[in-house]
């Protein structure tokens, strides 16, 4: 049908169908494109998926355990292994949480107080049957390897994403939580239930030990307490639950089954109950 069309129709055709084929051309460029840039969030989605957090080795370090000391340097070598567990699963689950310096405040830093009240009772268990080791607390701290260390995902000083920002901006309730957990200019403190008046009477040979461990339990607090005034305008909602509270919690639970362990090895029971003095909560000051 085409030869019968005057020679200015036929090209005209002739240009609609060159124009078509470049329109359709640059469509499957264009989606190649979009294909390799999906392809390249996907990659970055795996990176960020792939950080864990790192720690020294503990063993290695130790010198030869006294036999009499070895079941408890074992139990706090494995409790080492779960702390770092616990740590990698929050790691992995609060992708995208809190603000600047979230990973560092929450997970790591938290961790590295565990690690150091661990090894510290390795120390001490060691020390009562021969040389104390030193130089134990060097190996508190942990960090992140692989992935995106380093990065904002990691909360290591990055700025929060445009849609988190967007995300809080259009969220009132959520600044003021912000406000709210912080605690910014409302004179806040921490303040934790009496564990010393709900241990009744404690056997003899457990006295020494449950006042150190009752010691340490107002050294805690007090350690809180101080983050929670040096840590004005830090990270985002529930930033205090997240770095202090939650953290303070964990380390009570632990000392508090340490009193309650003083009391077995002698033969007693604790009293009930002294798990549900482990949570603490803010007050004003």
């Amino acid at each position: 049908m085409s030869r019968g069309l005057p020679l200015l129709h036929r090209r005209r055709i002739v240009v609609a169908g060159v124009i078509g084929g470049i329109t359709c051309a640059s469509v499957a460029v264009g989606a190649a494109m979009a294909g390799q840039d999906d392809s390249s969030d996907t990659g970055k989605a795996s990176v960020k998926a792939a950080s864990s957090i790192s720690c020294p080795a503990v063993e290695g370090s130790l010198p030869e355990i006294p036999a009499e000391a070895k079941a408890e340097v074992d139990r706090n070598l494995a409790l080492l292994d779960t702390q770092l567990a616990e740590a990698n699963k929050r790691l992995s689950t609060s992708q995208g949480e809190g603000g600047p310096n979230f990973v560092q405040n929450a997970i790591l830093g938290p961790l590295a107080d565990k690690r150091k009240s661990t090894l510290d009772r390795i120390a001490t268990s060691i020390g009562r049957r021969a040389e104390k080791p030193t130089g134990l607390d060097a190996l508190a701290e942990c960090t992140l390897s692989g992935g995106d260390a380093g990065g904002a995902g990691a909360g290591t000083g990055a700025a929060p994403t445009a849609a988190a920002s967007a995300a809080a901006s259009a969220d009132p309730a959520a600044e003021s939580g912000a406000g709210a957990d912080t605690g910014a200019g409302s004179g806040q403190t921490i303040s934790c239930p009496d564990v010393a008046g709900q241990v009744g009477n404690v056997p003899a040979a457990a006295q020494a030990e449950v006042d150190r461990n009752l010691a340490l339990l107002d050294t805690q607090l007090s350690e809180a307490n101080k983050r929670l005034s040096t840590s004005q305008g830090e990270g985002g909602p529930n930033f205090v639950q997240n770095a202090i509270l939650g953290p303070l919690a964990d380390k009570r639970k632990s000392t508090i089954d340490r009193i309650k362990i003083s009391f077995s090895r002698q033969g007693s029971t604790a009293p009930s109950g002294l798990d549900a003095l482990a949570g603490c909560s803010l007050a004003s000051g």
